[in-house]
């Protein structure tokens, strides 16, 4: 059983809002299910961390997770800055459980056991904070990745971090977020949110203060799950 990630799929199937506009995106949901299945078996994991649909609501998602769900393996699912049909996590399950989307998991303030690792992780946020309101959702950020934390540390695994925003990008950090993850000892950390070849620059990937960093948005991996395990 192999670990994978990939983050920022920006599904539409059931929307109209393709992807395929932008540079490098033509025709990829073919290439990621190609590219998907011939390396993901039946009996592996794959982590998608956030921007996963364009619908505005969770009923509007189902043609997206439908295509997902087909696609080798078992899925996790982290809320990404443009997911906006993401609702509490009994909605979700509920959703994936009445639809027969057997192979999706969702991860929000829990952790799952991979192999050796446990998988956890939360959104994020912005690198830097000005508002009062930007303050209250970082915080609940970290408070949600610290949770999620707990949790795969009872697994008994080593856990690895996913999330949607960088914690660190060029030479900004999110202290909070970065803090949570020097504080639990984490050496890996996956992270998505960040696009095309002027984003990916200042994209920081390999050590970190001890911290192994990857970006995996879509385009960042040629559409191709990358492995962690």
């Amino acid at each position: 059983m192999s670990l994978y990630a990939i983050a920022d799929l920006h599904l539409s199937l059931g929307e109209d809002k393709p992807m395929d506009i932008f540079q490098g995106w033509n025709d990829y949901t073919s290439r990621l299910r190609d590219n998907w299945n011939s390396l993901v078996t039946k009996d592996d994991t794959v982590v998608i961390a956030g921007d996963i649909s364009w619908a505005m609501k969770l009923e509007q998602i189902y043609e997206d997770f439908k295509f997902i769900d087909e696609l080798n393996g078992k899925k996790i699912i982290l809320k990404g800055n443009h997911d906006y049909w993401w609702g509490t996590k009994s909605k979700i399950d509920k959703f994936l459980f009445d639809n027969s989307l057997n192979s999706i998991s969702v991860l929000f303030n829990n952790a799952y056991k991979c192999g050796e690792y446990s998988v956890c992780g939360t959104r994020g946020w912005f690198l830097e904070n000005e508002s009062a309101e930007d303050t209250r959702v970082l915080n609940r950020e970290v408070g949600r990745l610290s949770v999620s934390i707990q949790a795969a540390l009872a697994l008994g695994g080593e856990p690895v971090v996913f999330l949607h925003y960088p914690p660190v990008y060029g030479n900004i950090e999110c202290k909070e977020i970065m803090d949570v993850l020097r504080k639990n000892g984490i050496k890996k950390c996956y992270y998505g949110h960040i696009h095309g070849r002027k984003g990916f620059v200042n994209a920081v990937e390999g050590n970190y203060d001890n911290i192994n960093f990857k970006l995996i948005s879509c385009d960042k991996v040629s559409f191709m799950p990358v492995l962690v395990r």
